[in-house]
């Protein structure tokens, strides 16, 4: 055996194809939520884009629990393209009103999702922040703005931890049964040094532990220590030598849904996974008896499975009769 193994225990969740799930934070929120989402549960992704930093991340959960904060109050326009300093960039717009109009219909879609969700996940990116020297506000996001305009600092564990208790509290207000799960992402921030990256994840690490210590509704999923020693060799990073590769973030999610899903789920999974191979797949002779065959014979599975789990396969379905000529 020449690698350790991170044992993740059974969380008790239970969690089913129907149990609603937010996933919030960096791109491993995105990572997890994406793949939910290929398997049919009903989530909601990342909805204020790529969020780094846990004191932006506290700030958005806290708006949608229905915290007052005047979004407009904190926009800025760089070469006619108007940016929330709170979102990602890709939910900029060139029209300032309609920007204010993507917020507003994240926040109640977030806010909906949040009221019944059985899950809320959390992935922390970075503890290094950018704080805007005219407001001394910690931003989402600099938007490629003049670095003068901002310090860069470490956020201190008293303010992170201040954040997230804050929010938490407000969560638990709107719905008293939710779980958060917390997790560190495994990609590292080298643009701030391999130095203070370590300093950075080191903190984030410490909040998830004191946080999981305080909070009975805390819980955390190793995400970072499996990508750090059960997944250490380089053949499980892309090109740029940061992220994982697709096979090691199809070990982690596997860990995942073993740790919080039902047997039931990853049944369906199995099952699920057969027919996204069905409604990929792109034949030499479309026309042919045996393809059309082969399509009637996946339409009936997808319909099956779209019965025994109450499940919406429109897009499936629409692909598969788009290639029946009989």
């Amino acid at each position: 055996m020449f690698r350790t193994q991170v044992q993740v225990p059974h969380a008790g969740l239970d969690l089913s194809l129907q149990h609603k799930v937010l996933t919030v934070g960096s791109c491993f929120a995105d990572v997890i939520g994406s793949k939910l989402q290929q398997h049919k549960a009903d989530v909601v992704v990342n909805p204020f884009g790529t969020i780094f930093n846990p004191n932006s991340v506290a700030l958005l959960l806290k708006a949608a629990a229905g915290q007052t904060y005047t979004f407009e109050e904190h926009l800025v326009q760089q070469n006619g393209i108007w940016y929330a300093y709170d979102l990602h960039s890709s939910l900029s717009n060139t029209n300032k009103a309609e920007l204010l109009q993507t917020i507003q219909e994240r926040l109640q879609q977030s806010a909906q999702q949040l009221q019944t969700a059985s899950l809320l996940i959390i992935t922390l990116g970075t503890a290094i922040a950018y704080r805007l020297h005219s407001t001394g506000k910690v931003v989402a996001n600099c938007h490629k703005l003049p670095s003068s305009n901002f310090k860069r600092e470490l956020l201190s564990m008293e303010e992170m931890q201040h954040a997230f208790d804050e929010m938490l509290g407000q969560i638990k207000q709107v719905n008293p049964s939710i779980k958060v799960l917390l997790t560190v992402s495994p990609v590292r921030h080298i643009k701030e040094s391999i130095e203070m990256n370590s300093v950075s994840k080191a903190s984030l690490r410490l909040l998830c532990h004191r946080l999981k210590e305080a909070h009975q509704e805390v819980l955390y999923f190793p995400a970072y220590e499996i990508m750090m020693d059960d997944l250490r060799d380089y053949r499980f990073y892309k090109e740029d030598m940061l992220h994982p590769t697709p096979l090691a973030e199809d070990y982690i999610w596997q860990k995942f849904v073993d740790a919080f899903y039902t047997l039931e789920f990853r049944q369906f999974m199995l099952k699920w996974e057969k027919i996204q191979r069905a409604v990929a797949h792109r034949p030499f002779h479309p026309h042919s008896d045996a393809h059309q065959k082969f399509l009637h014979s996946t339409l009936a599975q997808v319909k099956a499975l779209e019965q025994q789990y109450k499940i919406n396969v429109k897009s499936e379905t629409e692909v598969l009769q788009k290639q029946l000529t009989h």
